[in-house]
C-alpha cells in the first residue's frame, strides 16, 4: 500500500513525541512519583510540618519537569531532526515497508520493527525502545488509513516496549 507524498506539521509532530515520551515506562514511574512528592509537600505544608521553602523546592521540581517532558525534549528533538522538513512516502508492502523521498529510499523487512504505537495523528514504528520514526495518518487516503493499520498491526509485534 503506497501513501502520497507527505511532510511533517510540526504541532502534530511535537504532539507526537509527547505521545512517545509519555508512554515510556520509566517517564511515566518518574512522573508519577514527582506527583505524589508534590501532594505529600502540599500536605505536609498544610500542615506545618515543613517550610515553605521545602514546598518550593517541590513545586519548582514538579514545574520544571512537566516543562521538560512537555515542552524542550520534544522541541529539541523536532528541531534536531531534518527528516521532519522532508517530503516523503511511505508503503507498506507484504515484505517490507518504505520509505522514500526525493533523495532516495529504504526499506526494513517487517522482523527489523519490535513494537507499534498508535497516537491520534500518527503511527509509531520503533525498531528498539529509543530509536523510532512516525508515519502522518494523513499520508494515506480515505480507507487506507485503516489498511495500513490492520497491515501494521499483522506485521509488527504490539507488546510494550522494554526500557
Amino acid at each position: 500500500m503506497t501513501s502520497q507524498y507527505f511532510t511533517y506539521e510540526k504541532g502534530k509532530v511535537i504532539q507526537a513525541l509527547r505521545y512517545h515520551f509519555i508512554s515510556r515506562k520509566e517517564i511515566k514511574l518518574m512522573m508519577i512519583l514527582i506527583n505524589v512528592f508534590a501532594i505529600v509537600s502540599a500536605a505536609l505544608f498544610f500542615a506545618k510540618k515543613i517550610s515553605p521553602l521545602a514546598f518550593l523546592i517541590s513545586s519548582v521540581l514538579w514545574v520544571g519537569l512537566m516543562i521538560v517532558f512537555w515542552y524542550l525534549l520534544p522541541l529539541t528533538i523536532y528541531k534536531r531532526s531534518a527528516t521532519f522538513k522532508d517530503r516523503f512516502r511511505a508503503t507498506a508492502g507484504n515484505q517490507s515497508f518504505t520509505i522514500e523521498n526525493e533523495k532516495g529510499s529504504k526499506s526494513w523487512d517487517w522482523s527489523e520493527f519490535s513494537t507499534m504505537m498508535e497516537s491520534p495523528h500518527f503511527y509509531h514504528l520503533y525498531f528498539d525502545a529509543r530509536s523510532f520514526f512516525i508515519i502522518p495518518k494523513e499520508a494515506f487516503e480515505g480507507d487506507d488509513v485503516h489498511e495500513v493499520r490492520k497491515i501494521f498491526a499483522q506485521k509488527i509485534n504490539k507488546t510494550p516496549l522494554a526500557p
